[in-house]
């Protein structure tokens, strides 16, 4: 989410008048661009793009896991252009799939003393401690798919010793420099300085990319451009192709109503990636959005502070 809402914003803020000048053009040439024959070396189909059901392949099952929330959070924050008096209470979220012998985690949200006095989060659980409700502990974590590097999605990736982490190679050249340095400022430097050694023990594996199949089953995309190089996922389930947003679409809002997140450093990209994400999902309603509490209204809760999403 980054360092925006009640303390003010991290990023890059677009204007609504941008977006709408411009948001159906950039959709129609993303949708264009992954037809077949279609400019830019783009996926040639659908079936290119999503990890498809199919027999044989992994299935996962897939849920979004709560552990906490950060109250009165401005949706001008998370909406462009939203009434600056709007506020919500977010939530904070992690997602985890488990098949094929794995369990994964998308984000890791966060843990550090300075970031819960900071924000004040409410109902507030370590993430390691709130996956116990689906019967894990944080040793059986064998992946974490890390979707940006702001602090509330990568900080607590140090909470589960076994797993490989997963991020965009541009991702982390682009804030990660030598020893942990920060390179560019979004990352907070203990985070940098954390990744920088799991990297150095052999843990991180850079993605090249999008639209790369990581694990069987869950492929990573880019484009939606909430960081440099932010990644969302495609995951296969017994219902289709689950997308999980991410920050890349904040709220069922921003989805719903075509209307770019907040801070991005492209609205055009961030709304031509939202409209992709309805060719990659089985569904529109399983596409997840990162933070919005009617997640665990829409989905059937399937322990405390878990939802199934399928």
């Amino acid at each position: 989410m980054g360092d925006e809402g009640r303390r003010g914003h991290g990023g890059p803020e677009v204007s609504l008048s941008m977006i709408r000048a411009r948001s159906l053009v950039a959709a129609l040439a993303l949708i264009a661009a992954c037809r077949p024959g279609g400019p830019g070396g783009g996926p040639a189909s659908r079936a290119e793009m999503a990890p498809q059901a199919a027999v044989g392949g992994t299935v996962y099952e897939v849920y979004a896991v709560r552990y906490g929330t950060l109250p009165s959070f401005a949706v001008r924050s998370l909406v462009a252009g939203a009434d600056s008096a709007r506020r919500m209470d977010v939530a904070l979220a992690v997602w985890l799939l488990r098949g094929g012998g794995r369990t994964v985690l998308v984000d890791a949200g966060f843990y550090r003393d300075k970031f819960i006095r900071r924000w004040t989060p409410t109902d507030y659980v370590r993430p390691s401690e709130a996956i116990s409700a689906l019967g894990l502990k944080p040793e059986d974590v064998t992946d974490v798919v890390v979707t940006h590097i702001h602090w509330d999605h990568l900080d607590g990736l140090d909470l589960f010793p076994k797993a490989r982490v997963w991020i965009q190679r541009a991702e982390y050249e682009y804030y990660v420099g030598e020893g942990g340095a920060v390179r560019n400022a979004g990352i907070d430097p203990e985070d940098a300085t954390m990744l920088a050694a799991l990297h150095a023990a052999g843990r991180v594996m850079l993605v090249d990319g999008d639209a790369r199949e990581i694990l069987p089953g869950i492929t990573a995309y880019t484009g939606g451009r909430h960081t440099f190089a932010s990644q969302y996922v495609g995951a296969r389930t017994r219902a289709g192709v689950v997308v999980l947003a991410s920050d890349n679409a904040y709220l069922y809002e921003n989805l719903e109503r075509g209307v770019a997140i907040a801070q991005t450093f492209s609205a055009e990209e961030n709304l031509a990636a939202q409209a992709r994400m309805t060719t990659i999902a089985t569904s529109p309603r399983l596409i997840v959005p990162g933070h919005d509490p009617a997640v665990f209204e829409r989905f059937p809760a399937a322990a405390a502070r878990a939802a199934r999403i399928d």
